[in-house]
This record gives C-alpha cells, sequence and structure tokens, in this order.
C-alpha cells in the first residue's frame, strides 16, 4: 500500500508540472525557467544526500557516463520537452514525450537486437493514430512554431528512449547523489543558454511566477524523484511504470481545469490510443 501511496505522489506531482510550465512560460523563457528551478532543485537534492549520509563525490571513471546520463535524462528529456509547450498545448506536449516507451522499442531492435514482436507492432500503429487524432485539430497544416513544438518533443522522447537502451547498468552512485548530480549537470547549460539566447527580463515575474518556480523545484525535481526511488523499493519497475500513465492523463486534466485548455473527444480519443500503445510497448520491453 505504501509503495502505490508514493507511486501516486509521484505522478501527481509530475503531472501537475505541465500546466505549471505553461503559466512559468507566460513570463521566463522555457530553458532559463527549467533550467533555474533545476538548480535550485539540485542544490536541495544534495543538502538531502549529504544529510542522509550519502557519499557524493563522483569517481572519475564514472564522469563520462554521468555526463551522458545527464545530456540525456536531463538537458533533453526536460529541456526540450519544456521547450515544445512554447508552442504546444500541454495536451499535444505531454502525449507526444510519453511517446517515450514506444521509441524505445523501435530503437532497440537495431541496437540492441530484440525485434518487436506482433505486440509492439500493434503499439506502433496506435501510437501513430493518437498522434495524428491529437495533431489533427487544424487539419494537419501546421505553421513553423508548431513544427517546432512537435519536434522538440519528439526529440525528447526519442533521446530519452536512446538512453534507455544504450545505458544498460545503472551508475553504481547513491541515489538521491545521482538525481542531484543529474539535474545540476543537466540543467546548468540551460541556465546559460538562456541568458545567451534568451535575454529573460528578471523582473517580469510575478508572484504567480515565483510561486511557480518554487513548486518546480521543491515538487517535480525534489519530492517526486525521493518519492520515486521510494515506489520502486516497494514495487516492481513494471507495475510502476505503467503507473506513470498517470502522468500526461492527470496533467491534461488538470491543463484543461486551471488553463481552460481543450479536453474534448479529440483528445480523449487521442489519449486512450497513446496510452493504449504505451501499454502494448511496456508489455513488449518486459
Amino acid at each position: 500500500m505504501t509503495g502505490f501511496i508514493y507511486l501516486l505522489v509521484t505522478a501527481t506531482g509530475w503531472a501537475l508540472n505541465w500546466p505549471a510550465m505553461k503559466v512559468l512560460l507566460r513570463e521566463w523563457p522555457p530553458l532559463f525557467s527549467r533550467g533555474v528551478a533545476g538548480m535550485a532543485a539540485a542544490v536541495l537534492l544534495g543538502a538531502i544526500a549529504k544529510s542522509a549520509g550519502e557519499n557524493i563525490r563522483v569517481p572519475r571513471a564514472l564522469v563520462p557516463r554521468l555526463l551522458l546520463a545527464s545530456a540525456i535524462n536531463v538537458f533533453a528529456w526536460m529541456g526540450f520537452s519544456t521547450l515544445s509547450i512554447k508552442w504546444l498545448s500541454v495536451s499535444e506536449g505531454a502525449l507526444l514525450v510519453y511517446t517515450m516507451p514506444i521509441w524505445a522499442m523501435l530503437l532497440a531492435w537495431p541496437i540492441a537486437r530484440r525485434k518487436p514482436s506482433l505486440a509492439g507492432f500493434c503499439a506502433l500503429a496506435l501510437g501513430l493514430a493518437g498522434v495524428l487524432v491529437l495533431l489533427s485539430a487544424h487539419g494537419l497544416s501546421f505553421d513553423s512554431g508548431k513544427i517546432a513544438g512537435i519536434a522538440f518533443a519528439l526529440a525528447a522522447a526519442m533521446l530519452f528512449a536512446l538512453g534507455t537502451v544504450v545505458t544498460h547498468a545503472p551508475l553504481p552512485i547513491p541515489p538521491v547523489t545521482l538525481v542531484a548530480w543529474q539535474v545540476g549537470i543537466g540543467c546548468a547549460p540551460m541556465v546559460v543558454l538562456g541568458l545567451v539566447i534568451e535575454h529573460p527580463v528578471f523582473s517580469a515575474l510575478a508572484p504567480d511566477g515565483w510561486a511557480v518556480l518554487v513548486y518546480m523545484s521543491l515538487v517535480p525535481m525534489g519530492v517526486c524523484y525521493l518519492a520515486w526511488f521510494a515506489t520502486l523499493r516497494r514495487l516492481p519497475a513494471e507495475l510502476a511504470s505503467i503507473g506513470m500513465l498517470l502522468v500526461p492523463i492527470m496533467g491534461i486534466a488538470a491543463a484543461a481545469l486551471a488553463l481552460g485548455e481543450p479536453l474534448g473527444r479529440r483528445e480523449a480519443l487521442a489519449m486512450a490510443l497513446t496510452l493504449s500503445r504505451v501499454a502494448l510497448a511496456m508489455r513488449q520491453r518486459r
């Protein structure tokens, strides 16, 4: 029972982060805002790791693998997904980003020689159908911004999937320390790029923006990561992964309630197709 509570906490916190990011993007640019929240979270997690008695030093031999994991799991996954919703709605961004399991299945075919089964190919067909339904509101006619949003969302999903395929053994680093280093290393370039390219106006952040920034630092990147590790200690990884299907559903529902984004038959059908596809892909991977 405790494992399911931790899983629900994780899914809820990560789901609410999608509309929260949309609110923050009204006042600060995407890379800078996500990078600042990540750096604050990294400092907090580092302090928690230190107080828990974890060794926060990383052996030199593990640094290249840590840099690769940070680039794929944080910079690409968090940065690109945040960039995508600059042009996409929460429903479009969340469902496109959560196509990750299908890309992991397809990439494992040439890289790890794991050929998809019939269920895997059915998952691919469902995934394509879900994407087409989701993006069909304007007759599949997109401007350059929409195309950029789709490209960033799919890039986040594909790169994260690539990381799950090529990274077989976990890094032998204590869990909270590992997250602190990955988040810090992955978010530092976002801050630098944000300052150089996006030119954020610091005074533009209103009280609601500060509240969202604090939430993103404390909950999705802090509490939720700790809850996720607690979940994995109590539940099988397969069950925990399937539980993460709650994230896009709750995120889309929260965006509809908080931001007034559409939640009609088209979005419901896209969610049904997408989640069916992800479930089949996870079954294939198991």
